[in-house]
């Protein structure tokens, strides 16, 4: 009787503490809905691991982002941005599909994924990670309007080694505000996110001029106004 009891101690102490750090990261999504993130859990890790090193993060809202560049991001990375809700299960049904006919298996994250993962989470391939980042972007899409889901991925991604955000990747490696990125630069920024440690703005290889160049053809397809009702 004595072990049911504190069995039933231990199961409810678990419920209170798992219901609390979710009330808890549901107040800190609605926080972050209207007040700016002044780090993020890549940030963090970043100078964890470096604490010598500095790293450059400069906030700009929206309206001062060239318009290429969330274009150039979703053009990339999540063209279903504008419809999904924070998860693409159309897309991960299709990698499913893909890799059961013997392809490889390919990542189906999207811009709000990425997001939930830049701002709490850590680096990683685990299941356990890409379900809770899962869940995050359901909460996430669920308490921002897409245009902040937008504003915060450009202003946490990691565009180089200790770069984060598009004002200070722009300032780096073009020289100049974010506002005046062109499409061709606003491309060039996009196609260095998949993996921004190895792949450079700056020194582009063959593989990113490639990866620009498709982004730029995807851009056109799409238009400035496939963002325009966000």
């Amino acid at each position: 009787m004595a072990k049911m009891s504190g069995a039933r101690k231990f199961l409810r102490l678990l419920g209170w503490t798992f219901g609390g750090a979710l009330v808890l990261i549901v107040l800190v999504m609605l926080l972050f809905r209207f007040v700016n993130p002044p780090t993020s859990a890549f940030m963090l890790g970043y100078q964890l691991e470096y604490p010598h090193k500095s790293l450059a993060y400069d906030w700009v809202s929206m309206s001062e982002i060239s318009p290429w560049m969330p274009l150039a991001v979703v053009a990339s990375e999540d063209q279903r941005f504008p419809y999904h809700a924070g998860v693409d299960f159309e897309a991960i049904r299709q990698a499913l599909s893909e890799y059961r006919a013997g392809e490889g298996l390919r990542g189906a994250s999207t811009i709000t994924q990425q997001t939930a993962k830049n701002l709490f989470l850590w680096n990683g391939r685990s299941f356990v990670r890409k379900a809770i980042e899962a869940v995050l972007a359901l909460g996430l899409d669920g308490l921002w309007p897409k245009k902040r889901v937008l504003e915060v991925y450009l202003n946490i991604a990691e565009f180089g080694p200790g770069i984060y955000g598009v004002e200070a990747a722009s300032q780096a490696f073009f020289g100049k505000p974010a506002r005046h990125l062109s499409e061709y630069q606003a491309a060039r920024l996009a196609a260095v996110l998949p993996n921004p440690k190895v792949l450079s703005a700056a020194s582009p290889s063959s593989y990113v001029l490639e990866r620009e160049a498709w982004i730029r053809g995807q851009m056109a397809q799409l238009g400035l106004g496939h963002l325009r009702d966000l």
